[in-house]
């Protein structure tokens, strides 16, 4: 008899990426048992009550946004997370090496159950899986709203920035566990190596090692604009005379001259002036494909020439 298993998905999801996911767990129902949520906070909830019932396996379907609510629930359980990536970027999927693009590929790379230890972090004892920061990204998110998001799409992130962009910085003391110090006015800290999707910010990240990577912004304005263009482009964000800082340690402190915005996995957690990133008591379970590293390779050859797909299917 084939496996049921427990489905987190937000029902009232607006794009049409979100009706095709629809579509895709009524059409595949003998698989799954569904689990509409009404909020992150109900995602979340839900999530804790099925690793509370001791289910092996409880899946996250939708955007990184999902899957950060369900990890909040799964955060100190034996549990493992399932993915069924039907966001917009997909970061955490793309990151485990899971074909992002299809549903019922990665419907495949559930079923055969391949389970993966990664590390969990927290900040001020929310948890995350792929990414934090704290300043300017995070601020861009809160003054970006659902409404301009829906009329400009990406763009309406970029006007964020602008506004940002002309106010004063924030300063920031950043220290590592093992001691060192470091200034700057804006933070990202990444468990694994991607941002935003595709780009590799992290270079050295891997999110199995236990050690978080840092990245400290020494100056603000259109500085800060130039270099993170340099490291989206190249892949070194802190190479040869940047105003960019990389640092490697288990946990961080963060102390502000005033409240900033914090963000994980790109949902805004509110504004703090002290900021504590640290590991989670227990490392999250995943289920992930057995060798991501061909399924990435065979994702970018695709890409190269120029093979047409279905986004969902």
């Amino acid at each position: 008899m084939l496996a049921r298993y427990p489905v987190i998905f937000n029902p009232s999801a607006r794009s049409q990426r979100g009706r095709r996911t629809m579509r895709f767990l009524m059409t595949h129902a003998q698989r799954f048992t569904l689990y509409a949520s009404r909020s992150a906070e109900d995602a979340t909830a839900l999530a804790a009550e099925l690793a509370g019932r001791g289910e092996p396996i409880v899946v996250a379907a939708g955007g990184d946004g999902t899957l950060n609510a369900v990890v909040q629930g799964l955060a100190g359980s034996s549990t493992a997370l399932g993915v069924l990536p039907a966001g917009t970027m997909n970061v955490f999927a793309r990151e485990l090496g899971l074909p992002f693009t299809s549903l019922r590929k990665s419907l495949d790379v559930l079923c055969q159950e391949y389970v993966k230890e990664v590390d969990l972090f927290e900040v001020n004892g929310h948890a995350f899986v792929q990414m934090a920061g704290v300043g300017f990204d995070a601020q861009v998110i809160e003054e970006t709203t659902w409404e301009t998001k829906k009329v400009f799409g990406p763009l309406a992130y970029l006007m964020s920035a602008v506004r940002v962009l002309g106010e004063k910085p924030p300063k920031m003391r950043i220290t590592c566990d093992d001691g060192r110090v470091q200034e700057g006015v804006c933070v990202l800290a990444g468990n694994g190596s991607l941002y935003g999707g595709q780009v590799k910010l992290f270079r050295k990240a891997d999110n199995t090692d236990e050690m978080l990577d840092v990245l400290v912004f020494t100056e603000a304005g259109y500085r800060l604009v130039l270099e993170a263009v340099k490291g989206l482009a190249t892949g070194a964000i802190d190479a040869g005379n940047s105003t960019v800082q990389y640092l490697q340690a288990k946990s961080f402190t963060i102390e502000c001259d005033r409240e900033v915005p914090l963000e994980a996995d790109g949902e805004y957690l509110g504004r703090k002036s002290e900021v504590s990133l640290k590991p989670a008591e227990r490392k999250l379970r995943v289920i992930a494909p057995e060798n991501p590293k061909e399924r990435i390779f065979e994702s970018v050859l695709k890409n190269l020439v120029n093979i047409p797909r279905r986004n969902i299917d």
